[in-house]
């Protein structure tokens, strides 16, 4: 198996576990303490996203860059793009075009998962 192989795969396993630590969180936070749901989404989003660079730099993509601070802001920035892209192609597919919201969804996700692990081989871990 190539090395860029194995590195999509990591990538997809994290944010898999990245995706559950969001929901969960949300949950837990909008409907077990009665948080009010932006702040409990912001928990979960923010949570996600520093698992999932913690992950990601040590198992992912193996970066030894001291600055880690410019590297999880730029980890940070891309994937709250990664998150209005999502957002306006879940909007685009299913209010504009009619489509099934779960298909638009699915289709949202596939796109950003290519956007984020893209720009984080070139940009954020470009170190390796």
């Amino acid at each position: 198996m190539t090395n860029f192989l194995i590195k999509i795969i990591r990538f997809g396993i994290t944010g898999g576990l990245g995706f559950c630590i969001d929901f969960g969180s949300t949950y837990l936070f909008k409907e077990k303490l009665k948080w009010n749901k932006y702040v409990a989404n912001t928990i979960g989003f923010s949570l996600a996203v520093t698992n999932n660079y913690i992950i990601n730099r040590i198992w992912t993509f193996q970066s030894h860059d001291p600055d880690i601070g410019r590297q999880f802001g730029l980890f940070l920035v891309i994937s709250t793009l990664g998150l209005l892209i999502n957002t306006a192609i879940l909007y685009f597919f299913h209010e504009k075009k009619g489509n099934h919201f779960y298909l638009s969804k699915l289709f949202a996700v596939l796109v950003v998962f290519i956007w984020n692990f893209s720009a984080n081989s070139i940009i954020t871990f470009h170190d390796v």
